[in-house]
């Protein structure tokens, strides 16, 4: 008897549990995305294609990259994504392949020149591009949603580990290096980081002034002139910007940041940390401070 009692109480509660794991799967959910469009599915997608890097990782970091089949041809980060079909460029992907892995979401940039198309072809899109700080942590909390995460297992939890890193690496700035003016250029253009952009934003975090100020949009195309004459102490861009390591636009050897040797060239692994507005922003701030760190030692001042 009392076997038998043990019996119905375990499968009651495997019922239970069964039905609850149902009713999370079969949850309809609904957000509205950059664009100010409403985006309603069924259920969580189980089946996502991400066309944006940032997305892609922060997709990862919430415990979503086993649901994504497809990304852009930049996303590399985590491991897995290198092993997942490649359907392009995030602007203009290609939509037939998108198609043929049968996505239940599709995640882009506003920039994206395939939205209308995708969604004449009845896939679900849902477009989210942050460009700040603030951005950023509504980009996890929207994905979230979509993943049926509550916050402190999702956005919140994640959000508060690149809160808690971000202010570790403030912490570990050289003091002399603490109001250096700096110049941070984005990509090749020159197109800079404003101090509205989520690198600005790290930038303040870090005690760091930005030349470029909130005036000049988030990630303006400047006047390498301009920038001359901005004069700033600390140069920093990719190495992908500067084939060379130093700047190469004219005018720029005599700058002088470039004669102190001030400056911070970053390579390709480091700039698609620093360059992605997702999870690994504290990771890009750390970046920095190693920079600054090295600076300081090289000019015989300790940090």
């Amino acid at each position: 008897m009392r076997a038998t009692v043990k019996y119905f109480a375990a499968t009651a509660l495997l019922v239970c549990g069964l039905a609850g794991a149902w009713s999370v799967a079969a949850q309809s959910v609904q957000i509205t995305d950059a664009r100010g469009a409403q985006v309603q599915l069924a259920k969580p997608p189980q089946r996502i294609v991400s066309l944006l890097p940032s997305l892609t990782e922060s997709l990862c970091a919430l415990g979503g990259c086993e649901r994504l089949v497809g990304v852009d041809r930049y996303s590399n980060w985590p491991a897995h994504v290198k092993t997942l079909p490649v359907v392009g460029g995030g602007l203009d992907p290609n939509i037939e392949s998108i198609v043929a892995l049968k996505p239940d979401l599709v995640l882009v940039s506003m920039a994206s020149r395939a939205i209308a198309r995708m969604e004449a072809l009845g896939l679900k899109v849902v477009a989210l591009e942050p460009r700040t700080h603030e951005e950023a942590r509504t980009v996890l909390q929207k994905l979230g949603v979509l993943l049926a995460l509550p916050p402190a297992q999702g956005a919140d939890r994640v959000w508060a580990g690149i809160e808690a890193d971000l202010n570790k690496a403030a912490a570990s700035v050289p003091e002399v290096m603490r109001g250096q003016r700096v110049y941070f250029e984005a990509s090749r253009g020159p197109y800079a980081a404003g101090e509205r952009s989520f690198i600005g934003q790290t930038l303040t975090r870090l005690h760091l002034r930005n030349v470029v100020d909130a005036g000049q949009g988030p990630f303006p195309r400047l006047n390498p002139e301009y920038v001359v004459r901005l004069d700033p102490d600390i140069l920093m861009a990719g190495e992908r910007a500067w084939k060379t390591g130093v700047p190469e636009y004219p005018g720029w050897a005599q700058m002088r940041a470039v004669k102190q040797g001030a400056i911070c060239a970053f390579t390709p692994e480091q700039s698609d940390i620093l360059v992605r507005p997702g999870p690994r922003m504290a990771e890009g701030a750390q970046i920095i401070v190693q920079c600054l760190q090295r600076l300081a030692a090289r000019q015989g001042k300790s940090p």
